[in-house]
């Protein structure tokens, strides 16, 4: 089966963009299903490349290769899987953390598909079609390349609406009989460890795959800098970046988080590295309202840390959500002591670093804050961004020095 693309519309698959949404395509030369493999040509039926078919997203097909000749089956697919995971290895330090993701989607060659190790336990999770057709052999060559038995499914995320598809949450391999091992849970917690510091996560109801692995440097960062400060961590989710605070020297912690159950599991998190707790401070509510409590208060502190969730999936939303980020950035900036630190984030794929910098930099500005840009910072390495794929660069952040 063929997609027929209009003239014109080549150029973008002739850079290696691996997405071609449906305005491109011309006609479609057979009825091909979800997921099935299809061959891309141009307007004069010369071949482009061999994608995955969607009917229902604007992404209508997502190209696995541009090979003429590939075969799109078990032996690519562990081929890829096993590119993947080797570049990992020769990434991260056993010694310095346990938990960290083996694939990354578009980036790694595998459109749509995300895994994630945490200690001996994989999560993997489709988001695409194509993902979706070739998840159970996909699942049966983790097994067999990795040798991990415990692989849940975290297939819950809104995108995945777009595709057609539902959300779906499993333990995919393994059983609950496994949970009784050490350091883990019959709920689907597990302990991990990343630089000294254990975190209970979880892996069937947290956000994201149960962690936000790709912060471990910018956490790394903070714990350096937070030497003997005052910290304010604003959606602090299970406490990661307190922790980090914490075990970087910091005089005090204070924990902003909505959500009742991450803010117990943040509790657990500081028992179980046994802080004192006379150093942490925590808050359930909505952040907006709790700084600006803080500003009506007059409190300061001499390092804030702004993680939000996700403003703006798609830079149509971007207008909308640089409002929401102007509006904490600003109010952090009036918490600052002078000389104090903003460690802030955008995880917004429809934002970008530069936007992001504007926005920051018109807080300042309404703030009536002087400030410095330290470090710019990114998604760890095992988050890879192909260069022909620039969206797969979806975090950004910045050190300011007010």
């Amino acid at each position: 089966m063929k997609v027929r693309l209009k003239p014109g519309r080549e150029k973008p698959v002739l850079r290696r963009h691996p997405w071609i949404f449906s305005g491109a395509i011309a006609d479609i030369d057979g009825e091909p299903s979800d997921g099935q493999t299809v061959d891309v040509i141009d307007a004069n039926a010369t071949f482009l490349a061999k994608g995955s078919y969607s009917s229902k997203s604007q992404i209508r097909v997502r190209i696995w290769s541009w090979d003429p000749d590939a075969i799109i089956d078990r032996s690519f697919l562990r081929g890829r899987l096993v590119r993947a995971i080797q570049v990992r290895q020769d990434l991260i330090d056993p010694e310095q953390t346990n938990a960290y993701r083996l694939v990354h989607a578009e980036s790694d060659g595998i459109p749509g598909l995300i895994v994630d190790r945490y200690a001996d336990n994989l999560v993997v999770q489709s988001l695409t079609s194509g993902s979706e057709f070739w998840l159970e052999p996909i699942v049966d060559l983790l097994v067999e390349i990795t040798g991990i038995e415990q692989i849940y499914e975290r297939s819950d995320v809104e995108v995945r609406g777009l595709e057609g598809l539902p959300p779906r949450v499993r333990l995919v391999r393994g059983n609950t009989a496994a949970s009784s091992a050490l350091n883990q849970d019959q709920s689907g917690r597990v302990q991990i460890e990343e630089m000294g510091i254990r975190y209970w996560v979880d892996l069937l109801s947290g956000q994201k795959t149960g962690f936000y692995l790709d912060q471990r440097e910018n956490r790394s960062t903070t714990r350096q800098l937070a030497l003997g400060r005052t910290v304010l961590d604003c959606f602090s989710y299970t406490g990661a970046f307190a922790l980090s605070a914490l075990a970087g020297g910091a005089k005090s912690v204070t924990v902003v988080e909505a959500s009742r159950e991450a803010l117990n599991l943040a509790r657990e998190n500081m028992a179980l590295n046994g802080y004192d707790q006379d150093r942490l401070a925590t808050m359930e509510g909505d952040v907006f309202q709790v700084l600006r409590s803080f500003r009506d208060q007059a409190k300061l502190f001499d390092m804030i840390v702004l993680d939000p969730p996700k403003f703006a999936p798609t830079a149509a939303q971007a207008q909308q959500a640089a409002r929401g980020y102007k509006d904490i950035n600003l109010l952090a900036f009036k918490l600052l002591r002078p000389g104090g630190l903003l460690v802030t984030f955008s995880c917004s794929g429809g934002v970008s670093e530069e936007l992001f910098q504007k926005i920051v930099a018109g807080a300042a500005l309404d703030a009536q804050v002087d400030a410095q840009i330290l470090e710019k910072m990114f998604q760890g390495p095992d988050h890879p961004v192909a260069l022909n794929f620039p969206e797969g660069a979806y975090l950004k952040g910045l050190i300011c020095r007010a």
